[in-house]
């Protein structure tokens, strides 16, 4: 039995059929896991191209699909329902049908998406910030 310590096997003693046995062991960081597990989870909720434009079009007084969409250029009508509705599954807004003629669909910010207000304040902050930096404007 050959040991070989940090190394993975080559290619000719896979050939050759000789038994390895490695010495490396997974660490574990958990100290490590427990921050980044709350960023993922925080992530996956407004991540991608639209969330958080909806988000800010609903904060600026669009509470109406059609205002929304408008709001938002090159966004489809596909699209913003999707995104609509997993905004309204992460209880981010809420959704209300208004009983008039013609029937009217409303969306509010929750006071839980609220809090998100000066974490999209300080992304907006780090985007003029980075342009400068990459851009020199």
């Amino acid at each position: 039995m050959l040991s070989i310590s940090n190394q993975l096997p080559n290619r000719n003693q896979l050939l050759l059929g000789n038994h390895i046995e490695l010495s490396m062991k997974k660490k574990e960081h958990k100290e490590c896991l427990a921050t980044l597990a709350p960023v993922k989870d925080a992530l996956d909720v407004i991540s991608g191209k639209w969330k958080i434009l909806i988000l800010i079009s609903i904060w600026e007084g669009n509470t109406h699909f059609r205002e929304i969409e408008r709001s938002i250029p090159k966004l489809s009508t596909k699209v913003l329902a999707k995104e609509l509705k997993d905004l309204e599954a992460n209880r981010l807004i809420t959704r209300t049908i208004v009983d008039d003629y013609p029937v009217r669909t409303e969306y509010k910010i929750t006071e839980h998406a609220k809090s998100l207000q000066k974490v999209i304040e300080e992304l907006r902050n780090w985007g003029l910030t980075h342009r400068k930096v990459i851009f020199g404007k």
